[in-house]
């Protein structure tokens, strides 16, 4: 009998013991840390990975060769500064005056790059400087030749040529504003980037300065005098400035074009 009662017990307890499994009732209360989920990092800023906030480049301009540095001050733009260094001489002649000319064009920029939709195309405010005298010449007349100042004709005294210098100036300080595709400092992971851009610089108007030494003559070696002590010569040379002006005058908005590249930080 008591064996029969212990073999009723064990037959009963484990048949709770797979009742109680089945139903769930005696799975553990614990938290079940293996179904949890770790809290998501903190998400990274767009802005904050944005490697880089500074590039530089070089470039070739309408105003010769440089470089430029550019900052990013906001997600959608940038300040830039740049250089330009350009050379260039050639001889001509006008109204019989020999000149050898030297075009020597030192620039320094700054503009304030403008990315409506944050990507590459950019409007760009800016001034542009001029370093020195952009254009100067020099002018040679043999004794004996006839030349024109003014519309008048003179000669050149063979026991003192006319010789002289001129130079012509823009404002040293102008207003330009261009517009191109290119960012030297990408919202994105890039480092190396193109960047092209055209444009106009409002220099104004040339302003020639035209200085004669030597003395002229109504003919050859006839009533000879000196060119610095003669005011209808130097008004004459007044008009010769004005001349060179008006032949210039349509470079008072100077085109800018420039392509480069560049590589950011």
């Amino acid at each position: 009998m008591g064996s029969f009662c212990r073999l009723h017990f064990a037959i009963l307890a484990f048949s709770l013991f797979v009742l109680c499994h089945e139903s769930g009732f005696c799975q553990s209360t614990a938290p079940d840390t293996s179904s949890s989920q770790t809290p998501p990092a903190p998400a990274v800023s767009t802005e904050s990975s944005e490697n880089g906030r500074v590039g530089i480049g070089v470039k070739l301009s309408s105003f010769g060769a440089g470089g430029e540095i550019a900052a990013r001050v906001m997600h959608r733009a940038n300040v830039r500064a740049g250089f330009g260094i350009f050379t260039y001489s050639d001889s001509f002649s006008k109204d019989g005056i020999p000149y050898h000319a030297q075009l020597d064009l030192k620039t320094v920029e700054g503009h304030f790059d403008i990315f409506p939709w944050a990507g590459n195309f950019h409007i760009s405010p800016g001034v542009i400087g001029y370093i020195g005298d952009p254009i100067t010449a020099r002018a040679s007349i043999p004794g004996g030749k006839g030349f024109t100042l003014g519309g008048v004709t003179y000669y050149s005294d063979p026991a003192a040529p006319v010789n002289g210098n001129g130079k012509i100036n823009f404002n040293q300080a102008a207003p330009m504003i261009t517009v191109g595709w290119g960012n030297l400092v990408p919202r994105n992971h890039n480092h190396f980037v193109f960047s092209f851009e055209a444009g106009v610089a409002f220099q104004g108007a040339p302003k020639t300065t035209l200085t004669l030494m030597g003395n002229v003559c109504d003919a050859s070696a006839v009533n000879c005098r000196s060119v610095a002590s003669d005011p209808t010569v130097q008004s004459h040379i007044v008009s010769e400035e004005r001349k060179f002006n008006n032949s210039l005058s349509f470079l008072q908005a100077y085109p800018v074009i420039s392509a480069g590249f560049g590589y950011k930080f």
